[in-house]
C-alpha cells in the first residue's frame, strides 16, 4: 500500500474513533436522564400529594376552630342560617339545599341531554357531522362561568318569568338551568370517549346475531360503557356542586330550607363568595364559617366519588 492509502486508512480509522467517542457520550448523557426522570416524576407526583393533604388540613383545622364556637349539632340540625344576624343562627342545611336544588335541575337537564348527544356522536353521527358538533361542545365547555352567570340573570330568568310570572328575579330555576347547559359538553365529550373505545367487534358481533343499531347502542355499547358513563357524570355534578359564579348571579343571597325554585336561594359556594369579598373579619365566627361549609361541600365530593365507584365496580361484575 503507497504512502497515500496509508494517510487515507489512518482519517477513516481517526473519524470512525471520533464517532464512537460521541455516539458513547450520547449514550451516557441518556443514561443520566434516565436516572434522573423517576426522581422528577416522583418529585410531580408528591407536589399534587402534598398540595391536596394541604388543603384538606387547612379545611379540617379551621373547621375545628368553627366547631369551638358552634356545636356540631347545631350546624347540622337547625333549620335557618343567619351569621349576620345579632342571634346568629349556623344551620347549614338551607345551604346544603340550596345547593342540591342546583345539582337536581342542572343534572335533569344535562343528563340526558349528554347522553343523547354522546350516543349520537358515536353511534349515528357521520365524521363530517361529528368534526362540526364537537368544535361546538368544546367552544361551550370553555366560556367563562361568570358569562353563564349574567346569561342566566339577563336573558333566562326574563323568558321564564313571562312563562311563569310568579318567579322572582332571583331564584333557583334559572342558574339550575345553565348550569345545566354548562355541565352538557363534560358529559357529552366523556361519555361519547367511552362509548367509542367499546370494541368494535362487539357491535358487529350483536349486530350478526339480528340486534337492531338501537339495541346494540343499548344493549351492548351503554352496558360496556357504563363505567366512563357514570365517571362523566359525577364529574360534571361535582362541578355543578362545586359550581360559584353562576349561583351567585343569578340565584340570589337567602337561604331557605323548602323545596320551592322559584324563590331567591343561597348555595353554599355563594356564601363563601359572600364572606370571602370582605363582609367578614378575619378571626371571627363568621370568617371561620366559610371554612365549615368548605369542608361539608367537600364531603359532598367525597362522597359522590365514592359513590361512582361503588356504582361502575358493581355495574362491571354484572356485565
Amino acid at each position: 500500500m503507497n504512502e497515500e492509502g496509508v494517510t487515507i486508512l489512518r482519517v477513516q480509522q481517526a473519524q470512525y474513533s471520533i464517532r464512537e467517542m460521541i455516539q458513547e457520550r450520547k449514550q451516557k448523557k441518556h443514561i443520566q436522564i434516565e436516572r434522573f426522570i423517576p426522581s422528577i416524576l416522583l418529585l410531580t407526583a408528591a407536589v399534587s400529594i402534598l398540595t391536596t393533604l394541604g388543603i384538606v388540613f387547612t379545611l379540617i383545622f379551621e373547621t375545628i376552630t368553627f366547631f369551638k364556637e358552634v356545636s356540631v349539632s347545631e350546624f347540622f340540625t337547625a333549620d335557618k342560617w343567619y351569621p349576620f344576624a345579632e342571634a346568629a343562627s349556623y344551620g347549614v342545611m338551607p345551604l346544603v339545599l340550596g345547593t342540591l336544588k342546583i345539582t337536581m335541575i342542572a343534572a335533569l337537564v344535562a343528563v340526558p341531554i349528554g347522553l343523547a348527544t354522546a350516543i349520537y356522536l358515536s353511534e349515528y353521527a357521520s365524521e363530517k357531522t361529528r368534526r362540526v358538533i364537537k368544535p361546538i361542545l368544546e367552544v361551550l365547555a370553555g366560556v367563562p362561568t361568570i358569562v353563564y352567570g349574567f346569561f342566566a340573570l339577563t336573558f333566562v330568568t326574563p323568558v321564564l318569568r313571562s312563562i311563569f310570572p310568579s318567579l322572582e328575579m332571583f331564584n333557583a330555576l334559572s342558574p339550575g338551568l345553565v348550569v345545566g347547559i354548562m355541565i352538557t359538553p363534560m358529559i357529552a365529550s366523556l361519555s361519547e370517549d367511552a362509548l367509542v373505545s367499546v370494541p368494535r367487534a362487539m357491535r358487529e358481533g350483536a349486530l350478526a346475531l339480528g340486534s337492531t343499531k338501537l339495541e346494540v347502542t343499548l344493549k351492548v355499547v351503554l352496558p360496556a360503557a357504563i363505567s366512563g358513563i357514570v365517571a362523566s357524570i359525577v364529574l360534571a355534578l361535582s362541578r355543578a356542586i362545586g359550581e360559584t359564579m353562576i349561583v351567585s348571579v343569578a340565584g340570589g343571597s337567602t337561604p331557605s330550607l323548602n323545596m320551592d325554585v322559584t324563590t331567591s336561594i343561597q348555595t353554599m359556594t355563594a356564601y363563601i363568595v359572600q364572606v370571602s369579598t370582605g363582609d367578614a373579619g378575619y378571626g371571627t365566627t363568621i370568617y371561620y364559617s366559610i371554612y365549615a361549609v368548605g369542608m361539608t361541600l367537600f364531603l359532598f365530593t367525597l362522597v359522590m366519588n365514592l359513590l361512582a365507584q361503588y356504582i361502575s365496580r358493581k355495574v362491571r361484575e354484572e356485565y
